[in-house]
């Protein structure tokens, strides 16, 4: 661990918590700090000159022309549906394990979400189940990044392109990861489509305080009409409004939103990301050891990571043989927790939500795979702010908690 993050790690023990080792835990280190600091003395904190920095780092970072910055993935997801023309009576294809968000943005612009069943072993979309889902009223798809392992995209965008339809990335836990387009082509997240979205939420790969996202394009017209959206749909904001030159006054072009980042959320996340590729590198260590850990546990599935990905290392995602075991899923993340070990669930079956399952009659059955998995998956604490010695004890928590439960044969 630096020695500057060990500070931050005592204040954080003395706080107290509900767990000894929580699911997740950012790390803020001094340049974030400092930069913060500044940008309080400076005056200037709603979007400023951090902001447009954030975007042409974050721009280069991914490949991109273009990166705007938001205040949520989930504005980047809406922006570049509306930007991209969805609207009232259009069809969205998306999966069923996902945040509430990839569907309610579609929902929000007037469209239907309709969704295909997912991978078992990855929890991404079948490609393969994508053409039984077409209708004359499909306009675009977004597929979803799980747990950073990106979706087949050379499939995605094949079917995409054949019927003329939008693609919209949902790379919220896609920040490093990469497809391998052919034997000497790889492509990061962010360049997959006409438009993706990315989460910096505080439990994700880098946070810029909590809450924030960004949008990446190559597309110059997609992404100045999303930068206008943002920000109510005037033609100025307020740093170019007040800036030395005069005061420049600002014409509403649409009727836009209010989802623009502050400078004080990009001078977190400016920092955040100059440190993404070293966090990625204690990630996937920790993922090996987790690897190792369960390998002779068959009651423990960790999903599957293909050949053909830059995984991301997001999540750390376990699926449970709850058939041979003498509690479900719930009871052992129970137990887990009890043992001083915070865990997730990414993600409970969309269409088996309330709002959905009502709205569009959706019913168990309806996507064996996601609801197998829904059942079963239980999400490990993986960020950087842990050590080895954290993942050991995880492992050890979690071998023992099976163990407890694991159904014995009788002889």
């Amino acid at each position: 661990m630096d020695e500057e993050y060990t500070d931050y790690r005592e204040r954080w023990k003395e706080d107290g918590a509900l767990v000894r080792i929580p699911f997740h835990r950012p790390l803020i280190g001094r340049e974030e700090e400092e930069e913060v600091i500044a940008t309080l003395r400076s005056g200037w904190l709603t979007t400023g000159p951090r902001v447009h920095q954030f975007e042409q780092e974050f721009a280069a970072y991914r490949g991109v022309k273009h990166a705007v910055a938001l205040n949520s993935c989930t504005a980047g997801l809406h922006l570049a549906l509306v930007a991209l023309g969805i609207g009232e009576g259009d069809e969205v294809i998306t999966s069923p394990i996902t945040w509430p968000s990839t569907a309610n943005v579609i929902v929000h612009c007037g469209a239907k979400p309709v969704f295909v069943d997912v991978q078992p072993d990855t929890l991404n979309m079948d490609t393969a189940r994508i053409w039984s889902k077409v209708t004359e009223r499909t306009k675009a798809i977004i597929p979803v990044h799980v747990a950073g392992h990106p979706c087949d995209m050379g499939a995605v965008r094949g079917i995409a392109e054949s019927y003329g339809w939008k693609v919209v990335e949902d790379a919220a836990h896609a920040l490093e990861s990469e497809y391998q387009e052919s034997s000497y082509r790889w492509r990061k997240t962010g360049t997959l489509g006409d438009a993706a979205s990315f989460s910096f939420y505080a439990t994700k790969n880098i946070t810029s305080g909590g809450e924030g996202g960004m949008l990446t394009t190559d597309d110059d017209e997609l992404a100045e009409k999303v930068r206008i959206l943002s920000n109510h749909g005037i033609s100025k904001d307020a740093w170019n409004r007040y800036g030395a030159e005069g005061y420049h006054h600002w014409e509403a072009i649409y009727p836009g939103y209010k989802y623009n980042m502050t400078d004080i959320a990009a001078a977190i996340g400016i920092h955040q990301l100059r440190k993404a590729e070293y966090w990625w590198t204690l990630r996937k260590r920790y993922t090996e050891m987790y690897d190792e850990g369960f390998r002779d546990i068959p009651k423990v599935r960790p999903l599957a990571r293909r050949k053909y990905v830059r995984h991301g290392y997001h999540l750390y995602i376990i699926v449970l043989d709850t058939n041979n075991l003498t509690t479900d899923r719930d009871g052992v993340m129970n137990a887990i927790q009890a043992e001083g070990v915070g865990v997730g669930v990414h993600f409970r079956a969309l269409h088996l939500q309330p709002w959905y399952r009502k709205k569009y009659e959706y019913k168990r059955g309806d996507f064996p795979n996601a609801e197998y998995a829904s059942d079963r998956i239980i999400s490990l604490p993986l960020c950087p702010s842990m050590s080895e010695e954290d993942v050991e004890d995880v492992i050890e928590v979690v071998r023992r908690v099976i163990g407890k439960y694991w159904k014995r044969k009788v002889q």
